[in-house]
């Protein structure tokens, strides 16, 4: 685990209070011929569900849910029970409108951090989230995992980051802007040994489900 400036003098309570999953399950799958991502099969079940265990499993509670394409679809055929739900009437615009509806969703709670985790990378799993709410309980405010030391997801954002992801969220890149600016202030938790940041965009992609 890397740490770089902002270290934990200035984010001493920033590990207090329970870490929330973020699950952003939103996408219409439009490179999938308009498969909902949420509902691709993961072992007989839908892949949302595989995420939701992966929060859980890694030390998140609540787990919040953003749902979208085929919402109510969602709702039907997954076992979400125990989690937040919201829904992004807006999710066509892309990744940035589901990360501020599940912020706001999760601002009356307790939490003291959200881990944001996307439903389509089913080769990251609970260890990474364990890594990553570790170094938050360390005191660390922001915190991206790494693979082979190039950023990806999952990320966690301390409650006092919250407004400037969501002012900062716009169409398909999500919290990259944002990151960037506060590239001094991140804490990078490498993540290569044990999950790989593949996600699915294409038909081929779906081999990763197998």
């Amino acid at each position: 685990m890397t740490r770089t400036k902002g270290d934990a003098a200035s984010h001493e309570a920033a590990g207090a209070g329970p870490v929330a999953g973020l699950l952003l399950a939103a996408g219409g799958g439009r490179r999938l011929g308009g498969r909902p991502k949420a509902l691709l099969p993961y072992r007989g079940r839908p892949l949302v569900e595989r995420a939701v265990a992966a929060l859980r499993a890694g030390g998140c509670g609540p787990v919040q849910v953003v749902l979208g394409a085929a919402a109510e679809e969602v709702r039907r055929r997954a076992e979400l029970s125990g989690c937040l739900l919201a829904e992004n009437p807006d999710w066509a615009s892309g990744m940035g409108s589901s990360l501020r509806t599940g912020l706001a969703a999760l601002a009356g709670t307790e939490a003291s951090a959200a881990l944001v985790m996307l439903v389509d990378q089913p080769r990251i799993g609970p260890e990474v989230v364990a890594r990553l709410v570790a170094a938050h309980r360390s005191g660390a405010a922001l915190v991206a995992a790494t693979y082979g030391g190039e950023r990806g997801h999952p990320v966690l954002f301390a409650r006092e980051h919250w407004a400037g992801v969501a002012a900062a969220a716009a169409g398909d890149r999500g919290a990259r802007d944002f990151l960037r600016a506060h590239e001094a202030e991140l804490t990078r938790v490498e993540c290569g040994d044990i999950a790989a940041p593949d996600d699915i965009d294409t038909p081929e992609d779906l081999a990763l489900l197998d």
